[in-house]
């Protein structure tokens, strides 16, 4: 897993990885977006916080709790 921080907020793009960015993004999580929303919906995976209307991400505490979790 790359380095994170210890707090701050992820974008989606930054936890399951972009790879047609510019550099491309690796992912921590490798699983397609619609898995990703389906295990949000489902509880498996954490809730987002919406910064504003058109802006939602996740906690680094609850990703770095989630691929604990994961076995990673």
């Amino acid at each position: 897993m790359q380095h994170l921080p210890t707090s701050g907020f992820l974008r989606l793009p930054d936890i399951i990885g972009d790879l047609k960015s510019d550099p491309p993004k690796p992912a921590i999580i490798p699983i397609s977006k619609s898995n990703w929303w389906a295990g949000v919906k489902s509880g498996r995976y954490p809730q987002p916080v919406k910064i504003s209307s058109r802006c939602t991400a996740w906690r680094i505490e609850d990703i770095h709790a989630l691929v604990q979790e994961l076995g990673g």
